[in-house]
């Protein structure tokens, strides 16, 4: 029997890269699925994030898979889109089980040095947590079977890692250690409902976040980061992929983990452990 067989997962960022991928996984365990992605360029990011064709990929993936799943385009910067894409979710399958607030974004060079940059990663990354969690966890207690919140934060959100102090990368640091701090506040303040809530911390994945031609030709043009064994897994990989962390959540999510709540879980290669 699959291990999430029955349970329904609220997704956001799911239009690729690790979003994508939990959609996936969790939907080949059994898992319906609602998927929310902005679908659109935040000005202070310097990569082509996702689109609507991507997000209509997701979607055959998911049904490829055996999956069931609902989509809506929104921005989790926007309590009411948030609202929206978890209300088309209750219409369709009636509740919710697993939270995986996955959006995100790197603006960290480039434009990222403009002060907007900041408000764009901590309005996305912090306050987007706060508003999945806020929209659908009060549906989660009401139903009184427990639940799984997993959290993406980063290696960065356990180190003072980063490229500079843009604004942009300030922004993004403060995020993935913010979320930490939600984290342990809900999963203290849920443990009597079972509601369990945990943060991931992935090091560098193999996604269009950082597998994209903008962040290589900065790291060609600044070899001093490619060289730095600050940036180096003790694990002889330079990036995972993106079901390593999809593995993860799927573990968190099942009844495997029924009594894991307040960890930090790193899936990191080693990279804190040095």
């Amino acid at each position: 029997m699959n291990r999430l067989e029955g349970k329904v997962a609220f997704i956001t960022g799911v239009a690729r890269g690790q979003g994508r991928s939990h959609a996936v996984r969790l939907a080949e365990e059994g898992a319906a699925i609602i998927g929310m992605d902005i679908c659109a360029q935040i000005p202070s990011v310097f990569y082509p994030m996702a689109t609507e064709e991507d997000l209509a990929e997701t979607e055959r993936l998911v049904k490829d898979a055996g999956g069931r799943i609902v989509t809506t385009i929104g921005d989790v910067r926007n309590r009411e889109d948030v609202q929206r894409a978890y209300d088309a979710g209750i219409e369709q399958f009636g509740h919710v089980d697993i939270l995986v607030p996955n959006a995100g974004i790197m603006p960290v060079i480039d434009q990222g040095s403009e002060p907007q940059a900041w408000h764009d990663a901590v309005d996305t990354m912090l306050t987007g947590v706060w508003h999945v969690l806020e929209v659908a966890v009060p549906g989660m207690i009401e139903r009184g079977e427990g639940g799984s919140v997993a959290i993406t934060s980063s290696a960065a959100g356990l180190t003072s890692i980063g490229l500079n102090t843009f604004p942009g990368q300030a922004g993004y640091s403060a995020a993935k250690h913010g979320v930490v701090g939600l984290m342990r506040l809900y999963s203290k303040q849920l443990a009597k409902n079972f509601i369990r809530v945990n943060t991931i911390h992935p090091t560098g994945v193999n996604t269009p976040m950082v597998a994209n031609a903008e962040y290589g030709a900065f790291v060609n043009a600044h070899p001093e980061v490619a060289n730095d064994d600050a940036y180096k897994n003790p694990m002889p990989v330079e990036l995972i992929e993106a079901v390593d962390i999809s593995n993860a959540i799927v573990f968190l999510a099942s009844d495997e983990a029924r009594y894991i709540t307040g960890v930090t879980l790193p899936v990191d290669a080693g990279y804190n452990n040095r």
